[in-house]
């Protein structure tokens, strides 16, 4: 191979150098020009040390050491390749380049190389300043805020966890709008992680506020040096947690819970328990099923409530209860039922036919309304009713016999004989005899049930609210039936809230079905109390109250008051069951109490108390 070849060919690679160099004088490479074209004849085998030690040198640019071997063919050709390979990569990247070269040349850069890796990873392992992780916040929350999930996720450490999450939270809350506004600096868990805190706002559509909260986000350096968001849950919101999920749900359907006239909660009391659960909304109007935004956790507890979108609804239902009223009720007969004799009592406003009260204890149905006794001498309004208009007069002489028959045996409480007493006389003393003898005389079989239903409402189908037991007043089938009947015994069936009716019809003069809502469905009767009728009942009710029977449990009530005491057998050894009707003002009162003796004692004491609390003199 002639000289003249060989040069021209070093001439080349020379060129190829200095080319290099020209375009890329950023990367400060020396020309290599002590290249030699390759020679083509067999390489000579130089000891390793010594062509390992050229090829440091050349990689830094330096000429070999004096005492290395001289060059041959086969070095020459290595060198060149070798540095078109390093001005290659370093006009393409420095640090790319340095790997290259570092792999090369097992793992030996030069000083300037391992400066720049050096000062590189230290940077990496620095945490990012109070701007980058301002900047970097700011972008994140710009890119979630308009909904570019892509672009929110590549800003963080997980970019698949937290483009999954954020997109699962975008379709699951659907907010019309969504605005993040960096709040700045906040107390950050460790040094290393800059934390920045936010305000969400989100609007949706229908609702008419707004999603707020704050939220807060920590700022990392990953190991290619960008400052980006460490991801959790609690970025989205601070109680999410790993495994819950959030978003828009429907919240339960509210329960119906009926108030008093006033708009005060009845559900506390116990008399209530069976009533309210039996209240029905009114037709047409039903409950309207609410959303909110909530955080769930799978377990099956009841999911935490962020926000409500809108507000569930039931219908409103006011009762025609009164909450006070009602209190004094419970604690009346809970008192007359100690040792376990079960008890009731109705309130009812005879103005209205409103009930103020129904309570019931030691039973576990509500007697108040379902239950079914007969109702003793309360009975006898109703008979005296009957006897009035069959021509009696209040002063008129009805004999109280010690005994009658019918042709059974009738007894008085009162023992004795009053041959003079009037028919006011034996309805304020509750005389069993007169009213038998004279009912007997006066009144036919069927007219005693029929003045009950046409005037007082009993026996009519009636409809409270709530499921009750009519009352029942069969026509006698004898004069021993129609004898019971005249004094409340026998077949006759009524309950409290029958009875309340009794006394408040009395007092107003007009039957009006007992209601426990202003859009029940009355029965009128047929028929009308006479309005003298209704009058002498009245003036009769009120001697008992200040002067007979009543006396006792009525002393201090004042202003316009009437009361019947009753008395009525239970049966072989249960005693007698104790009955009392009374009314003061516009407040009618029934009670009774099973095995509470006379209808002065248990019964009485209990109405008194609620007419002490709620009536009007």
């Amino acid at each position: 191979m002639s000289g003249d070849r060989e040069t021209s060919r070093y001439d080349e690679y020379a060129e190829q150098q200095h080319a290099a160099h020209e375009a890329h004088p950023e990367h400060d490479v020396h020309p290599v020009y002590d290249v030699h074209p390759p020679y083509e004849e067999p390489a000579y085998e130089e000891p390793e040390y010594a062509e390992h030690e050229q090829l440091i040198a050349y990689a830094e640019h330096e000429e070999p050491a004096d005492d290395a071997p001289a060059r041959t063919g086969s070095r020459r050709v290595w060198q060149a390749a070798l540095g078109a390979v390093v001005v290659g990569l370093l006009a393409a990247g420095g640090y790319g380049a340095y790997n290259v070269v570092n792999a090369v040349t097992n793992g030996s850069p030069g000083d300037g190389d391992h400066r720049d890796a050096t000062a590189t990873t230290a940077a990496a392992q620095q945490p990012p300043t109070a701007e980058q992780a301002d900047a970097v916040a700011k972008e994140f929350l710009a890119a979630w805020g308009r909904g570019d999930v892509a672009a929110a996720a590549a800003l963080t450490d997980r970019q698949d966890t937290s483009r999954a999450a954020l997109s699962a939270f975008r379709e699951a809350v659907k907010a019309r709008s969504f605005a993040l506004t960096g709040t700045g600096p906040a107390p950050a868990a460790t040094p290393s992680e800059p934390t920045l805190g936010f305000h969400a706002k989100a609007e949706f559509e229908g609702s008419a506020g707004a999603w707020e909260y704050d939220g807060a986000l920590s700022v990392v350096r990953v190991p290619d040096g960008r400052a980006v968001v460490r991801w959790s849950s609690n970025v989205i919101h601070p109680h999410l947690d790993t495994g819950e999920t959030i978003g828009v749900r429907a919240l339960p359907n509210p329960v119906v819970k009926p108030t008093d006239r006033n708009g005060k909660p009845l559900d506390a009391f116990p008399s209530l328990r069976t009533v309210l659960p039996k209240i029905m909304p009114v037709d047409g109007s039903s409950v309207v099923t609410g959303q909110a935004v909530v955080i769930a956790d799978g377990s099956g507890k009841p999911p935490e409530q962020l926000f409500v979108l809108t507000p569930p609804s039931a219908p409103e239902i006011r009762l025609t209860l009164d909450a006070g009223l009602q209190q004094t009720a419970e604690e009346a007969v809970k008192q007359q039922s100690a040792g376990g004799k079960p008890a009731s009592l109705v309130a009812i406003q005879p103005s209205t036919g409103h009930i103020l009260a129904i309570a019931y204890a030691g039973d576990s149905f509500n007697r108040a309304l379902g239950g079914g006794q007969a109702p003793g001498s309360t009975m006898k309004v109703v008979t005296s009713a009957a006897l009035l208009e069959a021509g009696v007069r209040p002063d008129t002489v009805v004999p109280c016999k010690d005994t009658t028959n019918s042709p059974r045996t009738w007894h008085n409480d009162e023992p004795g004989d009053f041959p003079d007493y009037t028919l006011t006389d034996d309805f304020t003393h509750s005389c069993n005899t007169g009213f038998i003898d004279k009912g007997l005389e006066k009144l036919q079989l069927g007219t005693l049930p029929s003045v009950a239903r046409d005037q007082f409402g009993l026996g009519l189908e009636w409809r409270i609210g709530v499921e009750s037991r009519d009352a029942t007043i069969p026509v006698p089938k004898s004069k021993d039936e129609a004898a019971a009947a005249y004094i409340g015994q026998g077949q006759i069936q009524v309950n409290s809230l029958a009875m309340a009716s009794v006394a408040a019809t009395v007092q107003s003069g007009t039957f009006r079905q007992p209601v426990l809502r202003e859009d029940a469905k009355r029965v009128t009767a047929p028929g009308k109390l006479p309005s003298g009728v209704a009058q002498d009942l009245r003036d009769m009710m009120a001697k008992t109250a200040t002067q007979g029977t009543a006396r006792a449990p009525m002393a201090g009530l004042s202003g316009q008051i009437g009361a019947k005491t009753g008395t009525a057998e239970a049966g072989p050894g249960k005693g007698t069951n104790s009955w009392f009707i009374a009314y003061r003002g516009d407040l009618a009162v029934a009670a009774e109490v099973e095995g509470g003796g006379h209808g002065n004692t248990a019964a009485g004491v209990a109405a008194a108390q609620v007419l002490k609390a709620g009536g009007k003199g």
